[in-house]
């Protein structure tokens, strides 16, 4: 199933054990349009409660409950759809179950949209004499905060519903890509390092570029951005109306930047993000060190780009089966407890995780569901190490999603992105001490050191230059530069020389990356992987090394949701992101790590 000399089969040629059960969701479409027509009913009810939420705590309770009940049955006809067209983006059946969500969900935000405005338009005193009066509204105490933080940011009831409306729309930049980058883009073979013909897919091209063959790395390298600049210009105009959306929202909300308004979501300082980037600028001789070893293990007289993931130290197994990918992962995560592990090994077992590349089928890796389903992974597993840390990582996701939902109501279901890599993160973590205990092998010991390395580069450095990217075309939209195909290619391309030319021949070609990196239709999303992963790795040393009392602080975390801001969340799991304290300990980890390889090479 991981082999890379033919074309990718199609969805029915994967054998069931292997997918997953979205039959957990729904049965069939005709339950799935049960409930659709259902959503719409109860639309037409929420709506008999505008104007009234100020009369008294009961109108105001049931009002909340209805909107929650709506969006928790909306949410599984969404996912549920969406999922299904992941499966195979070809599908035209499910790429109309999609559409038809999408827009049922527009009409549910829109409908409800009079909710915020009119608890914001009640006096403060009165909402909190309606919170002391009625039990059933104290759970929804930090939910009222929130609205009221965000007080001034909150538009007229007509305001608010235009806004509504116009998310459909909004996102058509993100849909089209996603379209285009899954379904409709295709690349050319290449040859593999026994000179057979080998389609290139988005799935394959890391296993490519971790091919010790640099002539395979080379051309993989080539066909793939080579592929891209031949769509540049609609890449462009597709990016930056995705970044024209998110300016439109922030000024008609009244914020001072695209990047406030989405870090204030957070209630994270805009210090956090800038503060992230000084840091990281300020180590980069650290990564420039990594790069100078990473040469001199390769024994070339100059690093190209396409050199940066083949491994420096030969791999002890050229393909790990998917069943002991799991069996490992399974081993690795057991210092988090005998229930953690527990609901770890039913998940591989009850259909939550989709496995192997097909044709059509979304590429990447993600863990998603509903809040009345159980969560769902994605994979598109080859059978490298990097996918046994994928498994770790998106189970990590998973196990996030299943302990809040256990836990909160729906209206705290929803952990904060902010925190959403830290769960993830702190599996591969240990999954990675795990390893590392547990080899004899000199050179196992040095090519997991500089797997671990590589997350550090991948996860901190990278998605910090990433996270720089977006600053940076960000801040020229809103100053009103053009953003043309040439001016993020050269933007992208500079970033690329501040980090790796110190040591690397940066290729002309890496400027085009930018153009198939799909969390830029998410912006200001990525700088989270980093302050994710210096979080999961304290949060981790302390399971390692204080056992239970770290795990029931890490359990609490998991299971609180969007109950509290997120820094108080990871504060009560022992990490201070307030202060640059932990990504510098991070650092000083990479560097830690990286001692320990030099003296092995």
């Amino acid at each position: 199933m991981t082999s890379t000399n033919k074309a990718l089969p199609k969805r029915d040629a994967i054998d069931e054990k292997y997918k997953w059960k979205l039959t957990d969701m729904y049965e069939n479409i005709d339950n799935w349009e049960n409930d659709f027509n259902k959503v719409k009913d109860n639309l037409k009810d929420i709506v008999k409660y505008k104007g009234t939420l100020n009369k008294n705590s009961e109108n105001l309770f049931e009002c909340l409950k209805l909107s929650n009940d709506i969006m928790a049955l909306n949410d599984m006809i969404f996912v549920y759809a969406r999922m299904k067209r992941d499966e195979d983006n070809g599908n035209s059946v499910y790429q109309a179950l999609t559409d038809r969500a999408s827009t049922l969900t527009t009409q549910v935000y829109a409908s409800i949209s009079f909710i915020v405005p009119e608890i914001t338009s009640i006096p403060e005193n009165t909402l909190t004499d309606f919170i002391n009066s009625n039990d059933k509204l104290k759970f929804y105490k930090h939910f009222f905060n929130e609205i009221l933080r965000q007080k001034e940011h909150v538009l007229s009831q007509k305001e608010e519903e235009l806004l509504a409306l116009s998310s459909d729309i909004a996102g058509a930049a993100r849909d089209i890509f996603t379209m285009f980058n899954n379904a409709d883009l295709k690349f050319p073979f290449i040859k593999d390092e026994n000179g057979q013909e080998v389609e290139l897919t988005k799935g394959r091209y890391v296993k490519f570029l971790e091919n010790s063959d640099r002539t395979v790395r080379k051309d993989a390298f080539t066909a793939l951005y080579s592929t891209y600049g031949k769509f540049k210009n609609t890449l462009a105009s597709s990016l930056t109306s995705n970044m024209k959306a998110n300016k439109f929202y922030s000024t008609a909300q009244k914020y001072n930047s695209s990047l406030e308004a989405s870090l204030d979501d957070d209630n994270i300082p805009t210090d956090v993000y800038n503060n992230l980037i000084y840091t990281i600028n300020k180590n980069l001789p650290l990564l420039h060190r990594y790069l100078k070893l990473r040469k001199k293990a390769l024994k070339l007289d100059e690093l190209h780009m396409y050199d940066l993931y083949v491994p420096i130290v030969e791999k002890t197994k050229k393909n790990i089966p998917y069943e002991e990918a799991i069996n490992l992962v399974e081993q690795g995560l057991a210092p988090m407890g005998e229930e953690y592990t527990k609901y770890l090994k039913e998940a591989f077992k009850s259909g939550w995780v989709d496995v192997f590349e097909n044709q059509g089928k979304t590429s990447g890796a993600y863990s998603w569901g509903a809040y009345k389903s159980h969560p769902y992974v994605l994979l598109n597993f080859q059978g490298t190490i990097n996918d046994v840390f994928t498994i770790a990582h998106e189970m990590g996701h998973a196990m996030h999603s299943y302990y809040t939902n256990m836990t909160q109501p729906y209206v705290y279901s929803e952990y904060k992105i902010f925190v959403a890599e830290v769960a993830s993160t702190v599996n591969e973590c240990l999954l990675m001490e795990h390893l590392l205990k547990n080899t004899s092998s000199k050179a196992e010991k040095a090519y997991l050191l500089n797997h671990y390395l590589e997350q550090f580069r991948g996860t901190i450095f990278r998605q910090v230059m990433f996270a720089e990217f977006e600053k940076e075309t960000h801040s020229m939209l809103k100053d009103g530069k053009a953003l043309t195909s040439d001016a993020l290619c050269d933007i992208y391309l500079k970033l690329n020389q501040k980090y790796f030319e110190a040591e690397v021949n940066v290729d002309d070609a890496i400027k085009i990356e930018w153009a198939r990196i799909p969390h830029f239709y998410t912006s200001f999303y990525v700088y989270k992987y980093a302050t994710g992963f210096s979080s999961a790795v304290a949060i981790s040393n302390m399971i390692l090394n204080e056992g239970q009392p770290a795990i029931d602080r890490y359990k609490e975390f998991l299971k609180g949701g969007s109950s509290d801001y997120p820094l108080e969340l990871l504060k009560k799991a022992g990490v201070d992101l307030y202060t640059t304290k932990p990504i510098q300990d991070a650092l000083n980890v990479f560097e830690k790590v990286l001692n320990q390889l030099e003296a092995l090479i």
